[in-house]
């Protein structure tokens, strides 16, 4: 087993502010009710979510596109996360994944790719664990 663990403190009323921070003290960012809502500078919660999510997702398809006799030049993969205030309580409605690799070796087609990055959507470890979202899309590109 392996424990990992993010961390956040906050200050004053819901119109103050906070800190999040990292077990590896790599992300240490501040954040806040305009961070978070209103577009202001500042991290937000939806944003390291779609952050973390890219970054499984990718590993995630790396390895399997390797397990398969692909060789991986790059991946590059966006994780948009989609927070709708006007619920009561504010929801997470979507995720959408949009995913670009450039990939050699085995005769990789278009078809492979996307059913490979169909799986990773699927099964990669963060995405498991946001399959309480209504909805999750994906867009895949082989270049």
């Amino acid at each position: 087993m392996i424990d990992q663990f993010g961390k956040a403190e906050w200050h004053g009323d819901i119109h103050g502010h906070g800190d999040i921070t990292t077990k590896s003290g790599v992300v240490q960012a501040q954040y806040s009710v305009k961070s978070r809502f209103e577009g202001q500078k500042g991290t937000n919660p939806e944003e390291l979510i779609g952050a973390a999510h890219a970054g499984c997702y990718t590993m995630f398809l790396t390895n399997i596109l390797g397990k398969h006799g692909h060789t991986v030049d790059t991946i590059r993969t966006t994780s948009t996360v989609t927070l709708d205030p006007d619920q009561d309580p504010p929801k997470i409605t979507k995720i959408h994944v949009s995913t670009e690799g450039k990939v050699t070796g085995g005769n990789i087609t278009p078809e492979d790719f996307q059913k490979h990055a169909e799986f990773a959507k699927e099964n990669c470890p963060v995405s498991q664990l946001l399959k309480a979202v209504p909805e999750m899309t994906l867009e895949a590109k082989l270049v």
